[in-house]
């Protein structure tokens, strides 16, 4: 989440994902991707380095976790094991694959 201020010098927090778009004109507008949309004071520069500090600390923090945190943590939900050969190489070739046709142009 970033922190950022009204016009009425109230802070929020805001998770710069769900922003769709930015406009300065001459207020910075946040317009959210429901479609709501905040005016503060912050200018579009400060809120676009806010978000790329704050998804660089996300990415930190990701790779500071222990690897076993990464392994058991979660389940790998959704996930389709590599095709296993007969000779028992996961070459991911299972034989049973389409080839590729390019497209007429």
């Amino acid at each position: 989440m970033i922190v950022v201020t009204r016009l009425n010098d109230s802070q929020f927090a805001v998770n710069p994902d769900l922003i769709e778009r930015i406009h300065a004109n001459p207020d910075t507008t946040l317009v959210m991707v429901d479609g709501a949309k905040y005016i503060v004071t912050e200018t579009m520069s400060q809120v676009i380095e806010m978000i790329a500090s704050y998804r660089a600390y996300v990415l930190h923090l990701a790779r500071e976790l222990p690897p076993s945190v990464h392994q058991h943590s979660h389940p790998q939900l959704g996930l389709v094991p590599p095709a296993v050969s007969a000779s028992g190489d996961e070459s991911g070739d299972s034989g049973n694959t389409v080839p590729l046709r390019p497209r007429n142009t």
